[in-house]
């Protein structure tokens, strides 16, 4: 067969299918035109029903932002504990020194700890109704709704929650930010972190010490100059000997704690921290989903391609009843 033929039978074909689209131009005009006014009507009702009934209801997703340095040198070995614990869930946070902390918090957020916390503070088994496995089935839920996104670049780990109100969705992102903080202080992944609160905790200590010490000794000396024994005074002095050498040692302690804690300071500031909040979660007041402009567009490109196909299927079983030969087939 010559190319010129194959072009004319082309040309034919092409003819044929636009001659059944004009034949049935009216059922692909109204077909799509009801398509696109069905959607609408449907996002008009979803929006005016309650939250809770409507069957498209708007959704928010309130984020929290956090520094996460994903530095090995830093916590390797309080990572690298949980390494084998995390490959048990699914997730790898790596070997040796190559540990993510980003892992470790998706870890964390993720686990049956956080998650189950979070469930018993918002009594979810109860506001979702849950009746059949309601421990297992309310982390199911909690895993679809709390989401969770480390950006490489930027370094910056983002918790959001899904959820028809706006207030829900930021207190359960602000909840979870405070347990994964203290979660990675309790595992002292951020050295420098842990060092600076033992430090406070001992300076803090010391001036206690140094404050009972300092009123013993006036309580000391007081009664020294009331002492009306002189066979007491000298057991009176040397109390009061030992109370000064002890308040020396003590401040001598606070001095140096206190220059540690300085110099500790100054380095952290220099350096990258591990886990830093950046921003708590707000009330979100623009909804994440759903889109009903596109769900409007889908549903009308949908409806124009179904009529289509409808047109050619009318077009079809007309041509079959046209034809004498086709329906002796079906008589037979």
């Amino acid at each position: 067969m010559s190319e010129e033929v194959k072009k004319q039978e082309e040309e034919i074909s092409l003819l044929d299918l636009l001659a059944v689209m004009l034949k049935y131009k009216k059922l692909i005009i109204g077909v799509t035109i009801a398509g696109a006014l069905l959607s609408v009507i449907i996002s008009i009702i979803s929006i005016i029903l309650p939250p809770e009934k409507s069957f498209l209801p708007n959704q928010y997703a309130p984020q929290a932002q956090m520094l996460i340095n994903d530095d090995s040198s830093s916590g390797s070995s309080a990572l690298s504990s949980l390494s084998s614990v995390a490959s048990l869930a699914g997730i790898s946070l790596g070997s040796g020194s190559g540990v993510s902390n980003s892992a470790l918090a998706t870890y964390l957020v993720n686990s049956n700890t956080i998650q189950d916390a979070v469930i018993n503070k918002f009594n979810f088994i109860e506001a979702w109704e849950i009746t059949k496995s309601p421990l297992f089935n309310s982390r199911k839920m909690l895993k679809e709704k709390l989401s969770c996104n480390y950006d490489t670049d930027s370094c910056i780990f983002t918790i959001s929650f899904l959820d028809i109100d706006p207030k829900l969705g930021q207190e359960v992102v602000n909840y979870v930010v405070e347990l994964l903080e203290k979660r990675f202080k309790e595992l002292g992944v951020d050295k420098n972190q842990l060092e600076k609160t033992n430090l406070e905790e001992n300076i803090n200590y010391a001036y206690d010490q140094i404050i009972t010490l300092q009123k013993q000794l006036e309580e000391i000396e007081s009664s020294v100059s009331n002492v009306m024994n002189p066979f007491a005074a000298p057991n009176v002095v040397t109390e009061a000997t030992l109370v000064k050498t002890e308040l020396e040692v003590q401040k001598e302690v606070y001095k140096q704690l206190k220059v540690q804690y300085e110099s500790l300071k100054v380095s952290m500031a220099s350096e990258k921290p591990v886990f830093q909040i950046l921003e708590y979660a707000e009330i979100p007041d623009r909804k994440a989903k759903p889109s009903r402009g596109k769900l409007c567009i889908i549903i009308t490109l949908a409806s124009g391609f179904l009529s289509v196909f409808l047109a050619f299927l009318l077009n079809a079983i007309h041509n079959i009843r046209q034809d004498p030969l086709s329906m002796s087939k079906f008589k037979n």
